[in-house]
């Protein structure tokens, strides 16, 4: 069983994150939340190439929040853990506090 993925070219494994059930005060939450389609950018690859030949860097790294898009990705499963790897034109951008 493989215990970490690098994923090739522009892909981008991403970790979504999942919006809490519930508050800390113990109030349930609806599932469908208003909440966005986020997630932590857990492994990028090289890049994609040029005609000429010349990698075209990955535009986010690691431990990077993002904005995903609701439908996309391919589903990953390492041990336990799920994850979703997406071309970095699919990722619609990135989240700051």
């Amino acid at each position: 069983m493989a215990k970490r993925l690098i994923p090739t070219f522009n892909r981008v494994l991403v970790e979504k994150i999942l919006p809490p059930s519930k508050t800390t005060a113990g109030i349930l939450l609806p599932e469908k939340s208003t909440k966005l389609n986020s997630g932590r950018v857990v492994a990028v690859g090289p890049g994609a190439r040029d005609r000429e030949g010349k990698t075209i860097p990955v535009p986010f790294k690691e431990g990077d929040t993002v904005l995903l898009p609701e439908f996309g990705g391919s589903q990953v499963k390492l041990g336990e853990k799920e994850f979703h790897l997406y071309r970095d034109e699919d990722i619609l951008g990135t989240l700051h506090e």
